[in-house]
């Protein structure tokens, strides 16, 4: 089969020169200019002024001031983080904080859904949701007692969201519908305003995981009427490994609905050690214990980078980069057997492309090995690619494609063995 060219190298570059977000990729450390990395949708790059960030954290704030940087700044950190971020997801300041991680706060949240909605006893959600989250909803409902009940929609291709599926199981018993925003396999993207009334018309609460959203697309919370909201801060926030997560919590909410891990963060007068736990009024009762400040810090800079680019410049070159992708897919690579694992429609895909091949884990080992290409890989067959607007150019998204057709074409992947490791 002839190779299609007319989407060659000459042409990205053109993209790249007229890319108004071109100049963001030197703010972060590329330490090897030859390294492709498109995997951005499980960890972000560094930043480069993250380093200096931490630097000054740890020789200043805590070397040289010590404890009384919990006064001059860092007690406040998870809501001054958490309001920055709210100018990303439509939330106002006070609706949005950083604290633990994503499933720990899908825990709380879904629990305390769970105890504000009495007499209801199902939470709803889809077989496209990340497993750790269906891990938290199943312990979720296995403390709240025999009554309860999770129900899971399957996907009818694996690949979008069955809305006709969610509308038969959201009924009058349903206390809390959940689902990821963006799916982490395929990149589907629901319809957040669409979805969360769905929810509402039956009387459920409507929790989302935005972890594979935020950062790459505008989000709406506010205007969307949604009542929770989730997610992480190391994807497209480039946050850094581990960096601790941030939950929403509609204004009118936060003092109707309890946090069901009480800690002495969220307590009305935390240090005066009331051996009784009172929370406090607002978001803040959604703390527990003590802020990660580190890790916390490094978050900031992300979400400032992300605020100065725009969101909707970003979610414009998300589209037109895997736009391309798709492209050159269609051209060059599905008579390789490459299977579009994403949605075609690009108002309902995220920012990664999925691949499927039958032998998708040993040409994801071949495109890091020999190709310098780092992309992520999915069982049974998905290869992941994320594309980050603030880094990846288009030029990457060319090389991407030419190293799947010579990954596979040259026969590289065959020297791979089949054993995945730990981490993949």
């Amino acid at each position: 089969m002839t190779v299609d060219n007319s989407y060659g190298m000459t042409y990205a570059r053109h993209l790249d020169d007229v890319d108004n977000l071109r100049g963001f990729r030197q703010k972060f450390l590329v330490e090897d200019p030859e390294l492709i990395y498109v995997d951005g949708n499980s960890l972000g790059r560094l930043p480069r002024a993250t380093r200096e960030l931490i630097r000054g954290v740890v020789e200043h704030q805590w070397g040289e001031r010590l404890i009384r940087s919990w006064n001059e700044g860092w007690f406040e950190l998870p809501e001054r983080v958490g309001a920055k971020l709210s100018k990303l997801i439509g939330a106002q300041e006070d609706e949005v904080i950083m604290a633990d991680s994503t499933s720990v706060n899908l825990f709380k949240l879904a629990l305390a859904a769970l105890r504000f909605q009495s007499g209801r006893t199902k939470i709803i959600t889809d077989d496209l949701n990340f497993p750790s989250d269906l891990y938290i909803l199943q312990s979720v409902v296995e403390l709240a007692g025999a009554a309860c009940q999770l129900v899971v929609v399957p996907s009818q291709d694996g690949i979008h969201g069955d809305i006709s599926g969610l509308k038969l199981a959201v009924d009058d018993k349903t206390a809390l519908l959940t689902l990821s925003h963006t799916a982490f396999k395929s990149g589907y993207t629901y319809d957040m305003v669409a979805v969360t009334e769905l929810a509402h018309r039956a009387g459920a609460l409507m929790l989302w995981d935005t972890s594979h959203s935020v950062g790459a697309m505008p989000i709406d919370l506010g205007q969307s009427a949604v009542d929770m909201a989730i997610g992480c801060s190391y994807k497209y926030l480039n946050g850094g490994p581990g960096a601790p997560a941030f939950l929403y919590v509609r204004r009118d909410l936060q003092d109707q609905i309890g946090n069901p891990i009480s800690g002495w963060m969220g307590q009305k007068n935390p240090f005066d050690f009331d051996l009784t736990y009172q929370p406090t009024t607002g978001l803040r009762r959604f703390l527990s214990g003590t802020p990660p400040i580190l890790s916390l810090a490094a978050s900031e800079i992300g979400i400032d980078m992300l605020l100065e680019a725009g969101v909707d410049n970003i979610r414009a070159k998300s589209i037109q980069q895997s736009e391309y992708f798709i492209k050159m897919w269609e051209n060059n690579l599905s008579h390789l057997d490459f299977i579009l694992k994403s949605p075609r429609d690009p108002s309902r895909r995220g920012s990664h492309v999925t691949l499927g091949h039958p032998e998708g884990w040993r040409i994801n080992r071949a495109l890091i090995e020999d190709k310098k290409v780092i992309p992520d890989f999915r069982r049974p067959d998905n290869i992941r690619l994320g594309f980050a607007p603030l880094y990846n150019s288009f030029a990457d998204v060319y090389e991407v494609s030419e190293s799947l057709l010579e990954v596979v074409e040259k026969g590289l992947y065959e020297k791979y063995l089949e054993e995945l490791p730990e981490v993949t």
